[in-house]
């Protein structure tokens, strides 16, 4: 009997291992019958950078969209900005502040306002013959679209400054991009860029593309000078020595203010931080950064948000004083969004 019992055990556990031993076979085999029959997954094709191409956001009663007209990298900021010092400086200071020493990506930045009346438009960006040719730049009439606009909806047009990263956008296949605007620019401004023969050398190569985009619609072009209004809210401010007219532009709605200030700035880092470093671009490198400073101290004291046309897109932000000679560029995070 118990010869029997010890029997009748060994067989039980028997079966039980062969009961285990084909569950596991049973449980694995559709694993190996897939990595036997069916190809393996390739792995996800790379989709390649991207960033946005506008950004909007609310200003009291007005509607502000950024429009992103380039994403290129260029070599600098050195010479383009501090040639009035060392190369090793400018690079420090890129260095310092975890950025690449030998290029950056700044913005190409026009801007769009919606008063409820009319649709102004800040700068035409590059175009087709601006700094920055397509398919690198001159993205503003692409995009237009996407960020809910069309080009027959601007009513104005105003021009900061005459530079063709600025003009270059107005002309789009030998007509007017903005058929039913009308263009305004300071009177300075204008009076500079465009008389025939007046320039030599570089200065006549941008003069040339600024009447090349401006030429043909001379005749609708209106002329500010500081202090006035381009229309109700939006008012000229003096910026010279970057050119010899330009101008800054101070937006308000509903007790809210923003600043556009066109190119007071280069480089979110080197032309705040020194705003006494020459830019290559400046036709009065001496006034330019006079101007920046003026500009910054107001802008740090009065802690308005910025439109900076050369800031990194969205290209808005604020300007913090670190010292009594620099500054600081804030950028925005979510002040405006609410």
């Amino acid at each position: 009997m118990l010869i029997s019992d010890h029997g009748d055990s060994r067989r039980a556990a028997l079966d039980r291992r062969q009961i285990l031993t084909s569950a596991a076979a049973l449980a694995t085999a559709p694993l190996a019958m897939r990595g036997a029959s069916v190809p393996a997954y390739a792995a996800a094709s790379k989709l390649g950078p991207w960033q946005p191409k506008h950004w909007r956001f609310k200003l009291g009663n007005f509607e502000m969209t950024t429009i992103a007209d380039s994403e290129v990298f260029i070599d600098g900021p050195y010479p383009i900005i501090g040639a009035n010092d060392e190369e090793a400086n400018v690079r420090t200071l890129m260095r310092d502040n975890l950025l690449p020493e030998g290029k950056y990506q700044p913005g190409f930045t026009p801007t769009i306002i919606n008063t409820g009346r009319e649709l102004v438009l800040f700068d035409t960006g590059n175009g087709e013959n601006g700094f920055v040719p397509r398919p690198n730049g001159g993205w503003l009439a692409a995009e237009l679209a996407p960020a809910g606009f069309k080009r027959e909806d601007i009513d104005v047009v105003v021009l900061s400054h005459g530079h063709p990263d600025h003009v270059g956008g107005l002309m789009e296949g030998g007509k007017p991009q903005f058929p039913n605007a009308r263009y305004v620019i300071g009177q300075i401004e204008y009076d500079f860029w465009a008389p025939e023969g007046k320039h030599t050398g570089e200065l006549e190569k941008l003069a040339a593309v600024f009447r090349a985009n401006t030429k043909s619609i001379a005749d609708r072009f209106t002329f500010l000078k500081p202090g006035d209004d381009v229309v109700s809210g939006i008012r000229a401010i003096e910026a010279y020595g970057h050119t010899p007219g330009h101008l800054n532009f101070h937006i308000e709605s509903e007790g809210q203010s923003i600043y556009f200030w066109g190119d007071c700035a280069h480089h979110q880092v080197a032309s705040l931080t020194r705003p006494d470093w020459h830019c290559v671009f400046d036709v009065d490198k001496e006034q330019g950064a006079a101007t920046r400073k003026r500009v910054f101290d107001m802008l740090a004291a009065e802690r308005i948000p910025v439109i900076g046309y050369h800031m990194p897109f969205p290209s808005v932000g604020y300007v913090e004083r670190q010292s009594p000679t620099a500054y600081r560029w804030l950028a925005h995070t979510y002040q405006l969004n609410g």
